[in-house]
């Protein structure tokens, strides 16, 4: 996983599903950048599955990762879930998404059961 960011433990968040469009990517004032994306993914509720679009903003991607982040890239994605504030024309605004420690294309499920399995022991090394 990325080393920049480490997951709090009590904040995870796993989403498996396709990129819905292509990415922005934008420096940041403060240095640094960060690629924003939508994840298209199903989930359940009432026994009925919804599709549902989940923003993921990934700081400092490598030029290699920013390769993976394509429209229609089937994707698992482990982070946290952050609500954040801007101002936009005067008004306080909100938005809530995934910040992304990792960015696994699906075919690549041993990553997958890595990056997994670090934030496994993170969470068990907690319950001890």
């Amino acid at each position: 996983m990325n080393d920049n960011h480490h997951t709090p433990l009590g904040n995870i968040a796993v989403i498996r599903g396709a990129i819905h469009a292509d990415p922005n990517l934008r420096d940041l004032p403060g240095g640094g950048a960060v690629v924003q994306f939508d994840v298209s993914t199903i989930t359940v509720a009432d026994g009925r599955e919804i599709a549902v679009s989940v923003p993921v903003a990934w700081h400092d991607p490598t030029a290699a990762q920013l390769g993976i982040v394509t429209s229609g890239a089937e994707v698992v994605v482990i982070g946290t879930v952050r609500r954040r504030f801007f101002r936009v024309g005067g008004a306080t605004q909100s938005r809530t998404e995934v910040v992304a420690d990792a960015v696994v294309p699906t075919r690549q499920r041993k990553r997958i059961a890595t990056a997994l399995h670090e934030v496994a022991d993170r969470v068990l090394d907690l319950a001890a």
